[in-house]
């Protein structure tokens, strides 16, 4: 009987230990692809303000970051350098990323 309940037990303790490393590394993955995202908006709407490519700088970062499964959260522009922060996921499952783009400060 005492063995079983240890097993049980060591059962329940690598569950745990299992769910907890999957959703670390979920987390993980949420960050880079928010990263990603965040810095392709920030790409292009650096470009567009530049004038090397067509369009309105934050209308370009938020095709680009909607094209990476990303929301455009937020978009500045100063001059040709262009600032974004981007959100992948909803709730406990959500990453946030913010990139810069443009000509060396």
């Amino acid at each position: 009987m005492a063995g079983t309940a240890a097993g049980v037990g060591a059962l329940a303790v690598t569950a745990a230990l299992a769910v907890g490393c999957g959703a670390v590394g979920a987390a993980a993955v949420l960050s880079a692809r928010a990263s990603g995202a965040a810095d392709a908006a920030a790409l292009a709407a650096a470009d567009a303000a530049a004038g090397a490519a067509t369009g309105v700088p934050c209308e370009r970062a938020h095709q680009v970051a909607a094209a990476a499964g990303a929301d455009l959260v937020q978009c500045d522009v100063d001059a040709t350098t262009a600032t974004v922060r981007v959100q992948i996921g909803a709730g406990l499952l959500a990453a946030q990323a913010r990139a810069r783009a443009g000509p060396p400060p």
